[in-house]
């Protein structure tokens, strides 16, 4: 490289230096947020200085120390739930479970355990076994960790009711959020997913599952907040269970939820194909919301959107030429009632996710259908607002890797159903606590960044005056 044409090396350098911490767009853990410090690769560079390796074998191994943690954020987390006076409200909903004078393990004391136990990562009850060894974990346990074998007796206590309770209580602390914010517009995508099983559990039979084909397995159905990214409400369903009519009640109650919590706010139901239940939409139109629901497409569907004329350009590329068109359909399925719903359609050349239909031999065009409620709105609007409903999939993604949803320790159903939802418990109080106690972008983070950065900080737990006292490791946002 020539310096005439380019100037110096060293101005090349200070051309390509980067000159932001962070890539703005992103919300990615930087090292800054853990206390590290940024790179001096140009620095070193500079001084002709070059890494070398620490000589581990230089290094002399002490003492083993009974008071190091790898969860000291879990103390900072049980501190904000104490401030919400969860535990009362556990003893108070679920303390009669385990009554009497030999009770060692109270309910209310077992559940909170899972939740710590969620939060610092085990997706299953075995991982007690590894969490027992922690001084921190052991003790906001109350000095003594319980066996699996009281877990698992323990999670089998559970019945309908209380099962109704706990699906109550997670969906409360999803939508202190939304009252916090005081959101004048709600959107709540509904989903379920198929967790397959390889064992002998209750409610356990095939279904639809497109990875392991007869394999026994659940199929849960979850509601999720799309504003705050909480969940609102879920059901653990046997293997077998679509969605369809029977989970009208469900969908109902759930969204009455919201109702109450922002009785101004307009709430929009956001369903894929498996939404498309004259039941389903009855239903969500009963609670004076809107509902975004894709359509199987159907050959009298597909018929009518083929012989289509009227179609409304709203984008062109380069030279001028249509890549997004919608349009409206007379369409009615036999079932619907008069005059309520609408039917959208949308064909694009740049779709690159999804069902891809071509219907149109000269036209290189997919074609989606839609079917609203909501007679007001622009056509292409609510298409737009239908694709941002993708952002479920990596949610029910990070609860089945960061919490294990899709595990199932138990043999008995309502055993499972109870470990599903405390998870989905930890989930929302693990946004919450996030939202009140970490600064910068933390809210923004995965779960499994949110634990690696948060939860499992390396810690001293030190007993000093009589008082319990914490040494972290540093961490700005925590500290």
């Amino acid at each position: 490289m020539s310096a005439g044409i380019w100037g110096p090396t060293r101005t090349l350098r200070s051309l390509m230096k980067t000159k932001t911490k962070c890539a703005p767009s992103t919300g990615k853990v930087r090292r800054e947020s853990l206390g590290g410090k940024r790179a001096v690769g140009w620095e070193w560079q500079s001084a002709n200085r070059r890494v070398r390796r620490g000589w581990a074998r230089s290094v002399r191994t002490g003492k083993t120390d009974p008071t190091l943690s790898g969860l000291g954020g879990l103390v900072s987390f049980n501190a904000f739930t104490q401030n919400e006076k969860l535990g009362a409200r556990l003893r108070r909903d679920f303390g009669h479970l385990k009554m009497g004078r030999g009770v060692v393990y109270p309910m209310h004391t077992q559940m909170q355990l899972l939740l710590d136990a969620s939060i610092a990562g085990a997706r299953r009850v075995f991982d007690f076994e590894a969490l027992a060894a922690d001084p921190v974990f052991v003790h906001l346990a109350g000095g003594a960790v319980p066996s699996c074998d009281v877990v698992y007796d323990d999670l089998r206590r559970f019945g309908p009711s209380e099962l109704e309770d706990l699906e109550a209580l997670v969906a409360e602390h999803g939508l202190k959020s939304v009252r916090k914010k005081r959101l004048r517009e709600i959107t709540v995508d509904i989903d379920t997913t198929v967790t397959p099983l390889f064992g002998a559990q209750e409610g356990a039979v095939p279904g639809p599952n497109p990875r392991y084909h007869g394999r026994p397995s659940y199929h849960p159905i979850l509601a999720r907040i799309a504003e705050t990214d909480t969940v609102l409400g879920a059901r653990l369903r046997h293997g077998d269970t679509g969605l369809g009519e029977r989970d009208t009640e469900d969908i109902e109650q759930w969204i009455e939820r919201l109702h109450q919590a922002c009785p101004k706010a307009v709430i929009t139901a956001r369903i894929d194909a498996g939404g498309d239940c004259v039941a389903l939409l009855s239903a969500i139109d009963r609670t004076q919301a809107y509902f975004v629901v894709k359509m199987k497409q159907t050959s009298n569907l597909v018929s009518d959107v083929f012989h289509t004329k009227s179609w409304r350009t709203t984008e062109r590329d380069a030279f001028d030429k249509p890549t997004r068109q919608v349009a409206i359909i007379d369409f009615k399925r036999n079932d619907w009632p008069e005059g309520r719903y609408r039917v959208i359609a949308v064909r694009t050349t740049e779709r690159e996710s999804g069902k891809q239909v071509q219907l149109w031999d000269d036209l290189d065009y997919s074609v989606h259908v839609y079917v609203t409620n909501d007679m007001t709105r622009d056509a292409d609007e609510l298409a737009r607002l239908y694709d941002d409903r993708a952002a479920i999939e990596p949610l029910i993604a990070e609860l089945k890797n960061a919490f294990g949803i899709g595990k199932a320790s138990s043999d008995v159903f309502d055993a499972n159903e109870a470990a599903f939802l405390l998870k989905l418990l930890a989930y929302n109080l693990l946004r919450r606590w996030v939202e009140a106690t970490c600064t910068g972008v933390a809210n923004r983070w995965r779960a499994s960044w949110i634990r690696r950065a948060c939860i499992l900080v390396p810690a001293r737990l030190l007993r000093s005056a009589g008082r319990w006292q914490l040494r972290l490791a540093p961490r700005p946002m925590l500290n």
